[in-house]
């Protein structure tokens, strides 16, 4: 992986630790990349759901990429914006339900207007008359 590449990967500050391109980091590796103890991440562990590294079959916490850049996010809503553990919770849980939402539904703020309800049935309408259209 080329080094554009590795700093599009990770956070775009300078001052970002740079997350090494390997699939899986050890709790000790992580806490070194991120400067935290290794038992503020086992208890972060417990208080956001997002945080769930697998377990090798020696029971070694195992963290993904993905993983690593949760918990610097974490990290910086606790320690530098002065979020709290709830807030912190809180605030992933509102960024991670939009995203969600505009993925399932066909109107991105979840709430439809009459005139896109309107053009909607207008597009299916004359979707039903090219179908009929065929079959005959």
């Amino acid at each position: 992986m080329t080094a554009e590449k590795k700093k599009q990967r990770t956070s775009s500050s300078a001052s970002d630790p740079v997350i090494p391109d390997k699939l899986y980091f050890r709790i000790g590796e992580v806490a070194r990349i991120c400067h935290l103890p290794a038992y503020v991440l086992r208890f972060w562990e417990t208080e956001f759901p997002m945080l769930k590294p697998v377990k090798s079959s020696t029971g070694q916490r195992m963290y993904r990429q993905r993983d690593v850049e949760n918990v610097l996010r974490i990290k910086g809503l606790l320690y530098e914006q002065g979020f709290t553990i709830a807030g912190a919770r809180q605030h992933l849980r509102a960024e991670a339900k939009p995203a969600r939402q505009q993925s399932d539904l066909p109107f991105p703020s979840g709430k439809s207007s009459p005139d896109s309800l309107k053009k909607v049935r207008q597009g299916l309408q004359e979707i039903l008359g090219i179908l009929s259209k065929k079959k005959h």
